[in-house]
């Protein structure tokens, strides 16, 4: 779509701050992923579907909207030197993240899990430099530091008397950012030379011979609440598909190290949502912290980043 034809302000138009704008829509529909999975997956008194299912159904439901997509796109066949970051991709945010939020969400609460997501912007960030050759300003560094410790401090406040304490599915919550996180930089990088829906829709293709037999074996074989099919749905539309469409776009518009810090809003947003859909609480306390999160973003948005050195292309 020609941007210029929507007479946007200049301000809008600019590519960091519409990297910005694409960006914060991808979170958004990422902050639903985690309540949706947790319908999905129930808890352990009333399960539902399995993790590994709602990991891997996903991602094939989304394979096949990706190949219509692909083909009424008429997009170009990945070139060979694309085939292993797009792997790397497909390990991350196909692969990686999806099983282990959705194994872990039928043990915690979508709040719990939120939290932990607050790790994530400062992972992306880390690995984006890292992959881009840039370097963060310690400004930068300050702010990204200063919003994840405002989600730990926020983390500990709500633990109560009994302080920060952590569950094992908590770890499987640690490797999923990890995952995220690498395959939102490999993705990015992809997106400043392939249409960033192109990226996503090709690493889904490629994980198809793997997600299809695996997705066929772990199928429901009892009768599901309609909510826990609702949230796979939506896990497979949005969080595995549609999402990636705006939040690839907005990191090769923006960059991966400042367009990562958006997503410190996403705890926040998810707990947002977690009220109408698993009947959490929202309080002051919460949106106080959320402020000041949101703060942090925009303020590291405007400390410079150094490329080191020239980016190869890989």
């Amino acid at each position: 779509m020609n941007t210029q034809s929507l007479h946007l302000p200049r301000w809008i138009d600019r590519p960091s701050n519409k990297g910005l704008m694409l960006g914060l829509l991808g979170v958004v529909l990422f902050a639903l992923t985690l309540p949706m999975t947790r319908l999905a997956v129930g808890t352990v008194d009333a399960p539902q579907m399995s993790g590994v299912f709602v990991a891997l159904g996903r991602a094939v439901v989304a394979a096949l909207l990706s190949i219509a997509f692909l083909a009424a796109t008429r997009a170009p066949l990945p070139r060979r030197e694309d085939l292993l970051p797009l792997a790397i991709t497909a390990a991350g945010v196909v692969f990686g993240f999806p099983l282990f939020t959705s194994v872990a969400m039928r043990y915690v609460e979508a709040v719990h899990a939120s939290v932990i997501v607050g790790v994530l912007p400062l992972a992306t960030a880390a690995v984006g430099a890292l992959l881009h050759r840039q370097r963060p300003s310690a400004g930068f560094w300050a702010c990204a530091a200063l919003g994840s410790a405002l989600v730990v401090g926020f983390a500990v406040l709500r633990s109560g008397s009994a302080g920060l304490t952590l569950h094992p599915a908590d770890a499987l919550l640690l490797a999923a950012m990890l995952c995220a996180a690498v395959g939102y930089a490999y993705g990015a990088r992809l997106s400043q030379r392939m249409r960033a829906e192109h990226v996503i829709c090709w690493a889904l293709v490629i994980a198809l011979p793997l997600t299809l037999p695996l997705a066929t074996l772990t199928r429901p074989q009892a009768a599901l609440q309609a909510s826990a099919w609702w949230g796979f749905g939506y896990t497979a539309v949005f969080s595995m598909w549609i999402g990636f469409f705006a939040w690839y776009r907005g990191l090769a518009l923006g960059g991966t190290v400042r367009v990562s810090q958006v997503q410190l809003v996403q705890p926040f947003l998810g707990m947002l949502f977690a009220v109408p859909l698993l009947g959490e609480r929202l309080d002051a306390v919460t949106l106080g912290f959320a402020i000041a999160v949101i703060a942090t973003v925009f303020i590291g948005k405007k400390m410079p980043v150094h490329a080191s050195a020239p980016t190869e292309r890989v």
